[in-house]
């Protein structure tokens, strides 16, 4: 079993950081190397982002 944080391809990494912070970016919420002074809204809104586009993405090419 793999932990949660593990990547099942960790070739992705750059790919996802470089996503993230394009997501992050785009609604306004200011990345850095530490984002423990962000709140678990301005962070969960990130995510939540990038899985929307993901699966948006995903039904496209179905």
């Amino acid at each position: 079993m793999t932990s949660r944080n593990q990547k099942l391809v960790p070739e992705a990494k750059n790919g996802l950081s470089k996503f993230k912070k394009e997501v992050a970016n785009e609604l306004g919420v200011p990345l850095s190397d530490y984002n423990g002074d962000l709140t678990s809204r301005e962070n969960g809104s990130v995510g939540g982002e990038m899985v929307k586009r993901m699966v948006e993405q995903y039904e496209k090419n179905l």
